[in-house]
């Protein structure tokens, strides 16, 4: 078994990303609908902040910011999967370690984590959200995902409508973007 940390930090902000088992799946851009409504009823019960997201087909990104003395993001995240999991239908053969464990089988297992550690590091992990439908090449342009916070963050003038146009990449990250990444 995999041996790995997490770190539970009280009212922390943390960047996670979340990846379907299948990585050539739609199942999150196709039942998009389905997917809000997970988050919103699990904001309901185990309330966060959710300071930035990307919803890509197989996987999303986001930005959450916990409750002042709460430290369980992986309830959270773990409620957002089995609500999401529970409004589509009943398609898939599950083999007996997913039935054992109560799992669909729909996720990956395991989420990624990262403890948000200053401004920089917020606005770097922001930047990554949302350029990553261009990184992908679903659009061209950031503005043109239409399942993303970007667009709020626009309206709150946080970020310009035109942000990402002139960026590249270069190894996977961001060559000209504002600010420096690890």
């Amino acid at each position: 078994m995999s041996n790995y940390r997490r770190y539970f930090t009280p009212g922390a902000t943390y960047f996670f990303t979340v990846v379907l088992e299948n990585r050539h799946s739609d199942l999150l851009v196709h039942y998009i609908d389905e997917l809000r409504l997970a988050f919103s009823e699990t904001r309901s019960f185990y309330p966060f902040e959710i300071i930035a997201i990307c919803v890509l087909p197989d996987h999303f990104h986001m930005i959450m910011q916990l409750p002042e003395g709460d430290q369980n993001y992986s309830r959270r995240i773990q409620s957002i999967k089995r609500n999401f999991s529970s409004r589509l239908p009943k398609i898939e053969v599950l083999n007996k370690s997913r039935i054992k464990r109560k799992e669909l089988g729909i996720w990956q297992r395991r989420f990624w984590e990262h403890l948000i550690r200053d401004e920089k590091d917020l606005a770097n992990h922001m930047d990554y959200i949302y350029y990553n439908p261009v990184k992908h090449k679903y659009v061209q342009n950031v503005k043109d995902w239409q399942y993303s916070s970007f667009h709020r963050d626009v309206k709150n003038n946080l970020y310009p409508e035109n942000w990402g146009e002139n960026l590249e990449l270069e190894n996977g990250a961001l060559a000209n973007a504002p600010y420096e990444y690890d």
